[in-house]
């Protein structure tokens, strides 16, 4: 009779349950268990979704995403989804994604021509932009530690406030 501790045969484990093993190693327990996931925006046009982050005076935050991400899920769901709710305006880019979306220059490209144009290679990715499309924050790439995310996430906000104020 095998024990409870036992793991399963290897060979049965696929790529996503070692991930949703790394997940909860890493204390994303609560957010692997929610199944629901929070949504944020698809980008569709970057201009526009510009104009209206600094009409409040923000800088516009784009979240680079995969499909099926774990840590894209926990930073949806714990941080960025909330913040969006409260009037943040930050919009998604799927890598990989053939759906359109018109570029800070006026061009109909996709998710993923977008994210490859801006070197994006890890999931999740937030950028920060400012006037004319330009970075005005450091980039958070990947996944960090639950406990570090929101700190990290409000240093960045901090830096395009900031870069926002002295333009």
């Amino acid at each position: 009779m095998p024990s409870v501790l036992s793991l399963p045969n290897q060979s049965a484990w696929r790529r996503r349950d070692c991930l949703v093993m790394a997940g909860l190693a890493l204390g994303f327990g609560p957010a692997l268990a929610q199944r629901s996931a929070a949504t944020l925006p698809a980008a569709q046009s970057l201009p526009d979704e510009l104009a209206r982050a600094l009409q409040n005076k923000q800088a516009l935050v784009v979240m680079v995403s995969l499909d099926g991400c774990v840590f894209c899920r926990q930073a949806r769901h714990s941080h960025l989804s909330p913040m969006h709710k409260a009037g943040t305006v930050i919009v998604q880019v799927d890598m990989r994604s053939t759906q359109a979306v018109v570029d800070f220059g006026g061009k109909l490209v996709t998710h993923d021509q977008l994210a490859r144009a801006w070197k994006v290679s890890i999931a999740p990715t937030l950028l920060f932009f400012g006037p004319q499309g330009k970075e005005v924050a450091e980039r958070m790439e990947g996944g960090y530690l639950p406990d570090f995310y929101g700190p990290y996430l409000e240093d960045r906000m901090a830096q395009g406030r900031r870069a926002l104020t002295s333009l």
